[in-house]
């Protein structure tokens, strides 16, 4: 099999496929006595992302491998492909996935500090919901409160490859803030997957004048439960943590298939 034999099946697959799909996954397409390295692969990739620039579908590189997605300009005529109404995230849950996304890991004392306000447990249960979060340990403190770090469904849905992508934050301005940057305000009406029914967390933006409905369900919540959150995070010391070293070695060269929801091989990508 030549070079240009494999550059169309890598094509083909990529085209049909209902997820990214790794390097190592796309190697796993030819047959033993015919090895493809991946570098070869890489490059093969690399000069199809070439031919397919400038055209209504693009090839792009994820945190859990390469997918083929409509292109910036038009994603907004094929999405009235999918007319149902998606549900629309309040701006409680997209502060509190800015702060998680550019702070991690945290507790949900870090995020309140950082807020100002007390964070619902339904909005924690929201973001792990969608995908978009995931508990990633316990931070040694009296209480052991989970910290929350995002996730590679999060970098796919945004359209980065790593965290290092992530816009940086202007001098002074708090994670908090980045919500109302296009990376998480596109995501704040949740198209992507199909949509979710709407609930506590997930809703219509509010009417100007009202109070934001995430905010209220926060203020509902029992006194005891916030009693309890607030104590298990008072011995903990103030200040954000720096976020770690996430980067994991390269995603795409794993042959384990990604574990994310099957997604529409060519989607409308949120510009």
């Amino acid at each position: 099999m030549n070079t240009s034999d494999v550059k169309r099946v890598l094509e083909g697959a990529l085209l049909c496929a209902t997820k990214p799909l790794s390097v190592g996954e796309l190697r796993q397409l030819f047959s033993d006595e015919v090895p493809v390295s991946p570098d070869t692969v890489r490059s093969l990739l690399e000069a199809l992302r070439e031919e397919w620039k400038g055209r209504p579908v693009e090839l792009v590189s994820l945190a859990t491998g390469w997918r083929f997605q409509s292109a910036p300009d038009i994603a907004r005529f094929v999405v009235r492909l999918h007319p149902e109404k998606a549900p629309r995230y309040s701006r409680a849950v997209m502060e509190t996935l800015a702060i998680i996304a550019y702070r991690q890991p945290v507790t949900r004392g870090d995020i309140e500090e950082i807020r100002g306000v007390t964070v619902s447990s339904q909005i924690i249960k929201t973001l792990e919901d969608r995908g978009w979060i995931d508990q990633v340990g316990v931070k040694d403190v009296p209480g052991r409160p989970a910290l929350f770090a995002t996730t590679r469904q999060f970098l796919d849905d945004v359209g980065l490859r790593s965290l290092s992508e992530l816009p940086p934050l202007e001098a002074g301005e708090s994670p908090a803030e980045a919500a109302s940057m296009p990376i998480f305000a596109d995501q704040a009406a949740a198209a992507e997957g199909g949509a979710q029914p709407a609930g506590d967390g997930a809703v219509e933006p509010p009417a100007p004048g009202h109070d934001e409905p995430a905010e209220s369900a926060e203020s509902a919540e029992s006194a005891e439960s916030a009693e309890s959150a607030e104590s298990a995070e008072s011995a903990e010391p103030s200040g954000d943590l720096p976020p770690p070293d996430r980067e994991s070695p390269d995603p795409s060269d794993s042959s384990e298939p990604a574990s994310e929801p099957a997604r529409s091989s060519i989607e409308a990508r949120r510009a």
